[in-house]
């Protein structure tokens, strides 16, 4: 026998492709591991960081070692060119912290890139670690940064970045906590979203470590991207090294559900081991918002959708009995 689930028509899939779900608002985090002047130089990883950039509306790099901004700023160009080129509707800007590192040699940045039509960047602030016993808690302290996004249903949100260092990373995740309630405090607001490469994953983060992050032990914060996902490139490694977090139901509601993922840049544009190893060790991490014109769509859509379906499956069974008879 024949269901409209095992054997769907070609009306049926582009009925679905129509009358589903639109898509959301793209928040992207990607570790890029040493991204300089270069690295920026080399076309294939320039190409590459160019087409998954390009699918979001934000997008967090961090490990850009770039302090004279001309990495970034080739970067930016390409975008732009590719934008214009290949649909014309976005124009990229960006927004970069300092140096930050415990050392001078050790100096990265946090870039964001963001897209001038759908978005606009309302504050931003960096997070000065307050050294406890002489010690700061963050290898690179948080660049944080307010958005308006008007077409999205949370509206204005803050993000919160971490790159932490692998040994410390439990202290680290921990620590966020603090920037969380002094971000409360300073903009009123509970809408956040953390993102990064927390390293919390494999031995740098166990179950047991979970009591010691209050991201994990206090209530409200969601954690998108969960324990058992591989956010690594290499073979060797499985990891949920980069997370997205966010606070609060109500942010938690705007978030298109099951759209946190890992986007596997070997899998989608069939890259060789080695040729994404040049980009990074690490794969981006991915989240959508909700926007108010898909839940509109979906509202005015959806009877019509389960009416075409409802036909559809009437027909097929009519078919089926006929051809049985």
């Amino acid at each position: 026998s024949c269901s409209v689930m095992s054997c769907p028509t070609p009306l049926l899939l582009l009925l679905i492709g129509i009358y589903g779900p639109c898509s959301g608002f793209k928040i992207c985090a990607f570790n890029i591991q040493n991204f300089d002047a270069i690295k920026s130089a080399n076309y294939r990883v320039m190409h590459t960081l160019t087409k998954v950039v390009s699918r979001c509306d934000i997008c967090l790099l961090q490990e850009v070692k770039d302090l004279q901004g001309k990495a970034t700023k080739a970067l930016l160009g390409r975008l732009n060119r590719y934008s214009t080129r290949y649909d014309d509707q976005y124009h990229y800007k960006y927004v970069a912290s300092g140096g930050l590192g415990r050392t001078p040699e050790d100096q990265e940045q946090y870039v964001y890139l963001y897209r001038n039509e759908t978005v606009e960047l309302t504050d931003r602030y960096q997070y000065a670690d307050k050294k406890e016993g002489g010690v700061d808690a963050f290898s690179r302290d948080p660049f944080v940064v307010r958005f308006q996004a008007k077409e999205t249903v949370i509206g204005d949100f803050a993000l919160i970045p971490l790159h932490t260092t692998a040994s410390d990373a439990i202290k680290e995740i921990d620590k966020l906590y603090d920037v969380f309630e002094e971000i409360q405090r300073k903009w009123n607001t509970e809408k956040v979203m953390f993102l990064g490469a927390f390293n919390a994953g494999c031995g740098h983060m166990t179950r047991q470590d979970k009591a010691n992050i209050r991201l994990f032990s206090n209530p409200g914060f969601f954690w998108l991207i969960g324990d058992k996902v591989d956010t690594t490139v290499g073979d060797l490694t499985s990891c949920a090294y980069d997370r997205i977090v966010v606070h609060g139901q109500p942010f938690l509601k705007a978030i298109k559900p099951y759209s946190a993922r890992v986007f596997n840049i070997a899998k989608e544009y069939k890259l060789s081991k080695e040729m994404v190893l040049e980009v990074s060790d690490h794969f981006p991490v991915e989240v959508e918002l909700k926007t108010k014109s898909s839940g509109q769509l979906q509202a005015q859509v959806q009877p019509l959708l389960l009416i075409a379906v409802s036909v559809i499956t009437y027909v097929l069974h009519i078919l089926h009995s006929t051809s049985v008879l």
